[in-house]
């Protein structure tokens, strides 16, 4: 919602003024401006949700999470540090597709 806010008026009154449609407003003016501040913002979720993966292990969430809780308790770091890294790599490839091509 934020991303199509922050579109410049002036672009859409002259969208509207060449006698663009509503629909035509949204799919071809709108969001191909907001299109990076929308996909920033599915960036930062998708991150988020990674961190809260530790997080929701320890109410029981089943996942990537349990094994660093489990290190966490057991005081094994190497298991800690496998786990933490496939989180990493996760969150990298996840980062990477999101981001497309910039």
């Amino acid at each position: 919602m934020l991303g199509l806010q922050q579109v410049p008026e002036t672009v859409r009154e002259a969208a509207l003024a060449f006698g663009a449609n509503p629909r035509y407003l949204l799919w071809r003016v709108d969001l191909p401006l907001a299109h990076k501040t929308i996909m920033a913002g599915v960036n930062q979720t998708i991150l988020l949700s990674l961190a809260m993966v530790v997080v929701a292990s320890l109410i029981g969430a089943k996942g990537l999470g349990e094994d660093v809780l489990e290190a966490l308790q057991y005081a094994a770091a190497g298991q800690g540090i496998l786990a933490g890294l496939a989180i990493l790599f996760c969150a990298l490839i996840l980062d990477r597709i999101v981001a497309g091509k910039r």
